[in-house]
């Protein structure tokens, strides 16, 4: 039979240790979500009939590094993240990405925004895994009330707290990534890369429409409300709603065929112009290799140093 250290506690600190971190969290999660608004809102509602696809300015050295050079090496560095097993060394690397954002100085809200889509993902391990994952020997549980098949295993909570903290450090590299280049010069850079051309275009077009018919969808239900619609559960909000959705989809087709006469009418062929001129510096491949040398340093610190 397994050996493992039991920590007896009543029940009702249970409730203390679950529902006051998720509370806590909920309230950070509600101010974080309101930051990220303001800061998002902050040059007003933006016109999505010509929505903002472009990276932000800047001269920051990932601004100024080769976009595909960029992707590779994020993209490996952060398959070395995946790799860590130490819960010290992925804070670690969380600070690290807090450091990449600092020297590409990109938008704190975007970055918050990305953050947001985690959370529901992360708190999931967090509260699920350290009652769950099967107890070995040496393991210190913490038993509730006296029930041993209601444990809180330690080691599972580390494992949770070690999956969280690499999901950040890789999900913070992402606004760096994608926000100091131009969206289309970041589609040209993955079609260099081998990435099928009409994948890019996809892309494109998804990124620049589903804006489009957002606004569309957004000024069509200030419409409704301003003609007395209101939602309820009766049967009339029910077929409101069929006609609102309805309308949208003949509206989005009607605007899809008109933007591919218009791109026709220009000289599409099934190829967009070129987007930028891609030139591979000494120095492009010295960054992606000091910041190779970090991540395997990072991961040799998780073997050997822990």
């Amino acid at each position: 039979m397994d050996e493992w250290t039991a920590i007896r506690l009543p029940l009702w600190q249970l409730f203390a240790m679950v529902g006051l971190p998720v509370l806590a969290l909920a309230i950070i999660v509600a101010v974080l979500k309101r930051v990220a608004r303001a800061g998002s809102l902050e040059k007003g509602e933006p016109d999505w009939s010509v929505p903002h696809i472009e990276g932000d300015a800047g001269d920051s050295p990932l601004h100024r590094w080769d976009v595909r050079c960029k992707i590779v090496t994020i993209l490996i560095y952060s398959f070395m993240i995946t790799a860590i097993r130490q819960m010290p060394t992925a804070f670690v690397a969380i600070g690290l990405s807090c450091l990449v954002l600092v020297v590409a100085r990109v938008s704190l809200a975007k970055v918050l925004m990305r953050l947001m889509a985690i959370v529901g993902f992360i708190t999931m391990f967090l509260l699920v895994m350290p009652f769950t994952v099967p107890l070995k020997s040496g393991d210190t549980v913490i038993v509730f009330g006296g029930l041993q098949w209601l444990h809180f295993s330690m080691r599972g909570f580390n494992l949770a707290a070690t999956i969280c903290a690499k999901a950040v450090a890789i999900t913070l590299l992402m606004e760096p990534l994608l926000a100091t280049a131009p969206l289309p010069v970041t589609l040209e850079g993955l079609s260099r890369l081998g990435v099928p051309e009409m994948v890019g275009q996809m892309v494109l077009l998804s990124y620049r429409y589903l804006n489009v018919f957002r606004h569309e969808a957004r000024r069509m239900s200030t419409g409704m409300q301003v003609r007395g619609f209101r939602k309820r559960t009766g049967l009339a909000t029910v077929q409101a709603m069929a006609n609102f959705l309805g309308m949208l989809f003949v509206r989005s087709f009607e605007r899809t065929e008109q933007v591919f006469d218009a791109m026709r009418a220009r000289g599409y062929k099934g190829h967009f112009p070129q987007q930028a001129e891609l030139r591979l510096r000494p120095a492009d491949l010295v960054g992606a290799g000091l910041w190779l040398t970090i991540g395997v340093a990072l991961l040799l610190y998780d073997r050997i140093g822990w």
